[in-house]
């Protein structure tokens, strides 16, 4: 049997005449895009003009849902209430779900961005928000979250279908957070590095911690961010050192149909 893994980027992260990423290269190599839906980046236009091309290209689309954050990028903490964060996650996904309608394509997952993707990692209070927050817009959406993190678990608890990722460019503690971006090393640039140890992953479930130590990880995904300098390459490297390994890039989540009890 083929082994398979997603590879996934975020991508719609422009700002009206502002442009981040090389979205058009890298939707031509990833098989999920998380588009921005406007709280720490991406506009209406830029929003459509992504989602137009994901579907073409057979992309599964989720929503990066944030703080409501643009001058931080969304990489910043906030104390929100639950209502509020409720209220910011339906808003996001609801947008996102409006332009797909309009381009014949679909909303397919939920993946947090940034601050509050660590945040409900481990904190279950904003955790029960986000969670809430999808199975008020459509429960059969999926969570995609750090594997190895409570969240996976707290949201599978409440019914809703979830995705381990990893992260390409990132690396790891022993305990298998991601180190913060403020130590030195956290960010990985080499295309074939990470290459090799997201090959590694993908066919023995274990990728090295910062300090060397193995560390086992299951994840159905892998994570390139699309505003690292190289992206492009790195990601192409990542996908060709996948398929030569006998590895093949398929969408976790597919576009799906509407189906009775979908909100």
């Amino acid at each position: 049997m083929t082994a398979t893994i997603d590879i996934n980027s975020d991508l719609g992260e422009g700002y009206g005449a502002w442009q981040m990423g090389d979205d058009a290269a890298m939707l031509a190599i990833v098989s999920s895009a998380n588009l921005a839906c406007g709280f720490h980046a991406g506009d209406p236009a830029t929003m459509l003009a992504t989602v137009r091309a994901a579907a073409a290209r057979g992309v599964a689309i989720g929503a990066h849902v944030s703080y409501p954050d643009r001058v931080g990028f969304g990489r910043r903490p906030m104390d929100v209430t639950h209502a509020e964060l409720v209220a910011d996650v339906i808003y996001q996904i609801g947008a996102l779900q409006g332009v797909c309608a309009a381009a014949g394509t679909r909303v397919s997952y939920v993946k947090p961005h940034g601050a509050l993707y660590n945040t409900i990692a481990t904190d279950a209070r904003q955790g029960a928000a986000v969670i809430e927050a999808i199975r008020l817009v459509d429960p059969g959406l999926v969570l995609m979250g750090l594997a190895g993190a409570p969240i996976l678990a707290q949201a599978a608890e409440a019914g809703l279908a979830t995705v381990a990722e990893a992260f390409a460019d990132r690396a790891y503690t022993p305990e298998g957070q991601l180190v913060s971006r403020r130590v030195a090393g956290a960010v990985l640039h080499d295309p074939d590095l990470v290459a090799a140890r997201m090959l590694r992953l993908a066919t023995e479930g274990v990728i090295a911690a910062i300090d060397g130590t193995p560390l086992r990880l299951r994840a159905a995904s892998l994570c390139v961010h699309g505003d690292s300098p190289g992206a492009v390459a790195m990601a192409g490297r990542v996908r060709a050192v996948l398929e030569a390994g006998g590895v093949a890039v398929r969408p976790f989540a597919a576009a799906r149909p509407d189906r009775p009890g979908a909100r």
